[in-house]
């Protein structure tokens, strides 16, 4: 069975630093996305990264700010998140799969979604 689980969320004030972890298990995955949904918005890209690592990239609304990475052998995902600004508040979401893509339906699997809440 295919699971991908976030954790790290929470609540943090303006400025704060937050880490996400996507863990997987059942398969290995090629690529990788975190997405954001916040309360009445669709959901929205945030970043991704292929299998190596070396390819990343982000939405304008977070680059420089925010950084995905991966451990290949763990099997997981991170998304390092400094200078969180209010805007950033919303359920992040990891999602994983064959396509590398910047669009939620590129992706195969969803994890449960992760809240981040940041306060002016």
């Amino acid at each position: 069975q295919v699971q991908l689980v976030e954790s790290g969320g929470g609540l943090v004030q303006a400025g704060g630093s937050l880490r996400l972890s996507c863990a997987a298990s059942g398969r290995t995955f090629n690529n990788y996305g975190w997405f954001r949904q916040a309360p009445g918005k669709e959901r929205e890209f945030v970043a991704a990264t292929s299998r190596s690592g070396g390819t990343t990239y982000y939405a304008d609304s977070v680059r420089g700010r925010f950084t995905i990475s991966r451990d290949n052998a763990k099997n997981t995902v991170y998304l390092q998140m400094n200078s969180l600004k209010p805007e950033d508040t919303a359920v992040y979401y990891c999602a994983a799969g064959s396509v590398y893509g910047v669009s939620p339906g590129q992706y195969d699997y969803w994890g449960q979604g992760t809240q981040v809440t940041v306060s002016s």
